[in-house]
């Protein structure tokens, strides 16, 4: 996500470092390349040329401070932009109805069925809330099918009418079976089209007078570029949406979307979805993704989803056990699962200050404790609970079982001691120890 326009970017900020001030010759020619990067990363040209003038007229604007350089300066203005482009702030939705109505909307493919069960999961599971997931595209069989796979994989039930091929009273029916059972929130499914057109648009329209949601919200698919942004435009003509999802903002997008689509329609991006698994969505914060797309990382969203897995009783079980010198491949196999509960590798990545930028090329795959896992699962009990039990005949035995070599079970085996070895310092306060070892391991 971004990569390419991180990059570039980069590579235009650079321009300034070395120089003793800013002046109209070299932020001409640092501004060139940040818009030439903004149109490759495919925003819109006018709101490129808008956002250029802006940062060109507060960097002439200002005297460089005595501790900041002026390319420091200068990618400080072009982050404070970049976040007003993108909203400012982060804005959430209005759960404010009894029960609240969320209406999706959107093109087919946008990925419109998966978010609304990735947004019921977040609300029941983030906010405390019952959702009911209802099913209004009587068009596609499949849908239907698809918002029972997923309201099933987050455990929200779905209400569905296949009898029924009247959307509006399927809606109605819907938010009827809520009020029924005690859902607080409804989110209701409706059907996509491959384009736009009168027709679809006619129906979102009558769903929505019928239902009166409190947030109508447009689903768009990051990875169509500046034809989201048209798309967006046309929905919010119609519907007047409160606000946007840009979901597949995990693949390989350029981001114009995401930076441009919140000045066209005037309207909060308010969630994202960053991969597969239906965990994989984000409240938008603008001024995070400026901090990203300049590849300063995320550490912020990072430390809240490491929050969300920590489990304070386990931690504590973990602290005893290293404390006693007790700590097993069990409990390496526990944090490694914490660890995928957080997202795709990829993503997290990214978060990290730098990181994507020294990694970069480097293909991170999501399954990168597949081997570690299959190694644990192939041990016994009591192997994984007294790790220098193992000697050759049964690594070698591991190795066949995991389908790895003895090689690959030897390296994990070293990275586990080292591991258990660091962690025993930091639990017994040897801090100092530990700088010392990092510094020797340089």
């Amino acid at each position: 996500m971004f990569d390419n326009l991180s990059e570039k970017l980069d590579k235009a900020l650079h321009v300034l470092k070395g120089h003793g001030q800013i002046t109209e010759i070299n932020v001409a020619e640092t501004l060139k390349e940040v818009r030439r990067a903004l149109l490759d990363a495919d925003v819109n040209f006018k709101i490129a040329k808008e956002f250029t003038n802006r940062v060109k007229e507060k960097a002439l604007g200002q005297n460089v401070l005595t501790t900041l350089q002026p390319g420091q300066l200068m990618v400080k203005i072009v982050k404070d932009e970049l976040t007003q482009l993108m909203g400012g702030e982060a804005e959430e939705i209005d759960l404010s109805g009894n029960p609240s109505v969320i209406l999706m909307s959107g093109l087919q493919g946008s990925g419109k069925t998966t978010f609304s069960g990735k947004l019921a999961g977040y609300l029941k599971n983030k906010k405390s809330k019952k959702p009911l997931l209802v099913a209004c595209d009587v068009y596609r069989p499949a849908a239907i099918d698809q918002l029972h796979i997923v309201g099933e994989q987050i455990g929200a039930e779905v209400y569905s009418d296949r009898e029924n091929n009247d959307p509006v009273a399927i809606a109605q029916a819907g938010i009827k079976h809520a009020k029924a059972i005690g859902a607080n929130v409804v989110i209701v499914d409706t059907a996509g089209r491959l384009a736009v057109d009168e027709q679809m648009m006619t129906e979102i329209a009558n769903i929505h007078k019928a239902v009166s949601p409190q947030e109508t919200l447009f689903v768009v698919d990051a990875m169509t570029g500046q034809d989201a942004v048209n798309t967006a435009k046309a929905f919010n003509d119609v519907l007047n949406f409160d606000g946007v999802i840009l979901t597949k903002l995990d693949g390989d997008t350029r981001g114009g979307a995401a930076i441009s689509i919140r000045s066209v329609v005037d309207k909060p991006i308010k969630f994202i979805g960053t991969g597969e698994k239906m965990e994989a969505i984000d409240v938008f914060h603008p001024s995070r993704m400026a901090d990203r797309i300049l590849g300063m990382g995320d550490v912020v969203s990072l430390v809240e989803r490491a929050q969300e897995q920590f489990d304070e009783e386990q931690a504590r079980r973990i602290q005893k056990k290293i404390a006693k010198n007790r700590f097993g491949f069990d409990d390496f196999l526990s944090q490694i699962q914490q660890i995928k509960k957080m997202g795709n590798m990829k993503d997290l990545i990214g978060m990290i200050p730098g990181a994507g930028k020294a990694l970069k090329g480097l293909d991170v795959d999501d399954d990168a404790f597949k081997h570690i896992e299959a190694i644990i699962h192939s041990m016994t009990p009591d192997e994984r609970s007294n790790p220098s039990k193992l000697n050759a005949s049964r690594k070698k035995r591991i190795a066949l079982g995991s389908g790895t070599s003895v090689q690959e079970v030897n390296q994990l085996l070293k990275q586990f001691d080292q591991m258990s070895k660091m962690m025993k310092m930091m639990q017994g306060g040897g801090g100092k120890k530990m700088m010392q070892m990092m510094q020797n391991m340089r």
